[in-house]
């Protein structure tokens, strides 16, 4: 392990600034000492992307997913200290690497499925029509092809399945576009692991030599985004960060996309039947899924709403109690932790907000908080409620009917996920609240917890905005390769010009819409 950028199938480390990744425990360094990128690096690193865009994209799908296939295999061949050093950087357990390292390797292998498929190119054809009145119709013929390459920064509470060879990675490569990853701080020797892979897979496989690129540093990702080689960006992070990537891309005198998933409190629902039939089960539920992994997913559920009544309010006396029962857990990181606590000092001092359960944040660890909060913060548009905090926290707010929890719908901002813990009459008797959370969030659960998301060909991690940047995209699941496609049209071309996917034999056996048709037929 070098700490050293990776660059065009190389290793660089020109720069004077060193960086290191410490214990989540112990605040002790790691003994690895990382090098930032200087500006010319990151140059380099993008241009080598760019070089290498035209090969990698005009590749077969086969060779695609065995690049895919190859990366995947070299990540479940990491040993015993790759797994310590990611639970070092992290605090996070032994099982839950293990388990979202086998969560990587599946994406990029149904990525590779996606690509044996073909169904992501949409070919389109509408054969020439020349006796057509009163005038002819051209030969027009429609495929997606990658958007160039793309810049992804890592996040830092998913240091695998969100990071160097995470769900953007995987997602661009699929779609033929060279990467270059900007490795989060938090877990900098994590990254260099999973580079390695991504490196020895590239070679194993013959990929051109920018296929992969990272680069280290706090100050490098401002000047990635503007370079003009990146031509979309992929991110996982806070809103303040993903909206200022947002504002430098717009910025650009070429504008790009970025694609970021920044801040969701995912309400969950609890409706009257359920809580009478359930109440008890619900609050233990609702409780391991607020501490789960300290609280440090996306979709962790920090709003919780029900309507008055005694069978709420004996369920948030049992939330309560639940909740302050709850151990104190390590965070991340210290700056984690920090924000954390910040994030939970401003409901504490907030006029409108009560505290039920959960001791003082002291130490280094972090402790499960509840508190309840008027609902006219809602109504009202207080941005505190609205606001994520990361960490094992949620809020409850009561509402007096059907009405008011309509308005309080109404009033949330764009969510990654909302639930309905119902029973059917629950269902029947508040039907009409599923088009309202429908326009909300990008996933709608029944008697579930948001923080499990499956990588399937039907999930979707995304949602209106702060969810995410661009509700009509997913970072979860095979849609996602739909963030880095765009579609081009030949007119009149001769087959031997024609990319393989639309020429006459149907050599790659895709599914096409022809002549407004699905076949595989040539």
């Amino acid at each position: 392990m070098s700490g050293s950028n990776f660059i065009g199938g190389a290793r660089s480390a020109a720069g004077s600034v060193r960086l290191q990744s410490f214990d989540a425990r112990t605040g002790e360094a790691l003994p690895v000492v990382f090098t930032q990128a200087t500006p010319d690096e990151m140059d380099a690193a993008a241009c080598a992307a760019e070089q290498a865009f035209a090969e990698y994209n005009g590749l077969a799908p086969e060779r695609r997913a065995q690049f895919l296939d190859a990366i995947a295999g070299q990540l479940d061949a990491l040993g015993e200290a790759f797994i310590d050093t990611v639970c070092r950087e992290t605090a996070l357990p032994a099982a839950r690497i293990q388990g979202e390292r086998s969560r990587t390797s599946n994406q990029l292998r149904l990525f590779a499925q996606v690509l044996r498929r073909g169904d992501y190119l949409g070919a389109r054809i509408d054969r020439a029509q020349p006796q057509r009145q009163p005038l002819p119709r051209p030969d027009l013929r429609q495929y997606r092809t990658g958007v160039g390459p793309v810049a992804v920064f890592g996040a830092s509470n998913f240091p695998l399945a969100f990071s160097t060879a995470g769900g953007d990675t995987a997602a661009a490569l699929a779609a033929g576009c060279p990467v270059v990853v900007k490795a989060h701080s938090g877990h900098m020797a994590t990254a260099e692991y999973v580079g390695e892979a991504i490196q020895r897979a590239a070679e194993a496989t013959g990929m051109p030599a920018g296929v992969f690129n990272m680069i280290y540093g706090a100050g490098v990702g401002e000047a990635l985004v503007r370079h003009p080689a990146i031509q979309a960006v992929g991110f996982t992070g806070s809103l303040k960060g993903g909206r200022a990537l947002c504002d430098l891309a717009a910025a650009r005198p070429q504008p790009i996309p970025v694609f970021a998933e920044m801040s969701s409190i995912n309400p969950v629902l609890v409706l009257p039947a359920a809580l009478q039939a359930r109440g008890e089960q619900v609050a233990a539920e609702l409780a391991a899924s607020v501490v789960l992994g300290c609280g440090q997913f996306c979709t962790n559920p920090g709003l919780v709403i029900g309507m008055a009544g005694p069978a709420f309010s004996a369920f948030v006396a049992a939330l309560a109690a639940r909740m302050a029962d709850q151990p104190g857990q390590t965070m991340l990181n210290a700056g984690t932790l920090r924000s954390y606590a910040s994030g939970v000092a401003r409901l504490h001092q907030h006029p409108g907000v009560r505290h039920l359960a959960g001791l003082e944040q002291c130490g280094g660890q972090a402790h499960a908080q509840l508190f309840q909060a008027d609902v006219s913060l809602l109504l009202s548009g207080d941005e505190l409620l609205q606001e994520e905090v990361f960490g094992p926290t949620t809020v409850v707010v009561e509402v007096a009917d059907e009405a008011e929890l309509r308005r309080a719908l109404g009033a949330l901002h764009g969510q990654l996920t909302a639930t309905l813990i119902a029973e059917p009459q629950d269902l029947q008797r508040y039907a009409a609240l599923v088009p309202l959370l429908e326009r909300k969030a990008g996933r709608l659960l029944v008697n579930g917890y948001p923080t499990g998301v499956e990588v399937s060909d039907a999930m979707v991690h995304g949602g209106p905005y702060p969810a995410t940047s661009d509700a009509r995209g997913t970072s979860v699941g095979t849609l996602a390769i739909d963030r880095f496609l765009r579609p081009v049209c030949y007119q009149n071309y001769p087959d031997g010009l024609l990319p393989a996917a639309l020429q006459d034999g149907n050599p790659l056996g895709v599914l096409r819409l022809v002549e407004g048709v699905y076949s595989r037929e040539a």
